[in-house]
Order: structure tokens, then C-alpha cells, then sequence
């Protein structure tokens, strides 16, 4: 498994993973946006191939994972926690102390995920998303590194 930062010229894959997992997914505006931030867009690749990727960023002392996305054939195999322990080691290499998330309330096997690395439900986000009946809580999610 590698793991590196992701270019433009990654983004048609990992927009086909981004629009098969989530419901309303990132438009490659929103890629390239998070890009010309300088956030830390990272991309996990197994046997040369992308099947994952995860944006993040950091403020002051804090990293805020903005959106994270596993091929959906890679799903409930693990690549998941690898992904989120890549996500980790960053974010202590640049001496954050706390990693920041929003999640879906709906997203019980993501909220699993974050639970199993040690993340705790901060808050609730009343109608943070987008639903297909009107707005959905998002449950904010933090661990301390």
C-alpha cells in the first residue's frame, strides 16, 4: 500500500470513487478548490491503483479531515483504518492536537470506523447536510493526538 498526494491529473478516479460512496459528493471544483488551499490531499493506492483518497486541513494545531472516500469493491476489507492511521501520522508530523470530522448521523459503518480509531462524538450539527427529505444532523467527531 502506498500513499501519496494526490495531483489534478488523479482526479477522474478518485471523482468515480467520490460519486460511488457518497450521496452528494464533491465536485472536482471542490477538488481543485481544496487544492489551490494547499490542503492535504492524499491519495492511497494498492498494486498501483487509487482506492482511496482523503482531504485534509490544518489550522494552527488542528487537522480537519474535510472528506475521505474508499472504492466501494475495497469496502469492510480495512483499507479504511489504514487510510484513517495514514491520516493520524500526518497530522502529528505537523504537531496537531487534535484531528476534527464531520459525519453523517445516518453513516453508522463511518461513525464504526472513526469509533474504532479512538474518535468521540463532540456535538451534534443540526441540518449540517444535504437529504434527499430536507437536511441531516452531522455528528462532530474528534480525537485528541
Amino acid at each position: 500500500m502506498q500513499f501519496s498526494d494526490f495531483k489534478e491529473r488523479d482526479l477522474s478516479v478518485i471523482e468515480l470513487i467520490e460519486n460511488e460512496v457518497h450521496a452528494y459528493p464533491w465536485t472536482r471544483g471542490n477538488f481543485l478548490d481544496s487544492m489551490k488551499s494547499s490542503h492535504n490531499c492524499l491519495m492511497m493506492k494498492l498494486d498501483k491503483e487509487i482506492i482511496g483518497y482523503a482531504i485534509m486541513m490544518f489550522v494552527l494545531d488542528e487537522c480537519h479531515l474535510l472528506n475521505l472516500g474508499i472504492k466501494k469493491n475495497m469496502q469492510k476489507k480495512g483499507y479504511g483504518s489504514y487510510l484513517l492511521q495514514e491520516i493520524i501520522r500526518r497530522a502529528k508530523l505537523v504537531h496537531s492536537k487534535t484531528i476534527y470530522l464531520e459525519v453523517r448521523a445516518s453513516n453508522h459503518v463511518a461513525i464504526h470506523l472513526y469509533d474504532k480509531s479512538g474518535f468521540n462524538e463532540m456535538s451534534i450539527r443540526k441540518d449540517y447536510y444535504r437529504a434527499q427529505e430536507g437536511r441531516e444532523d452531522a455528528v462532530l467527531m474528534g480525537l485528541v493526538i
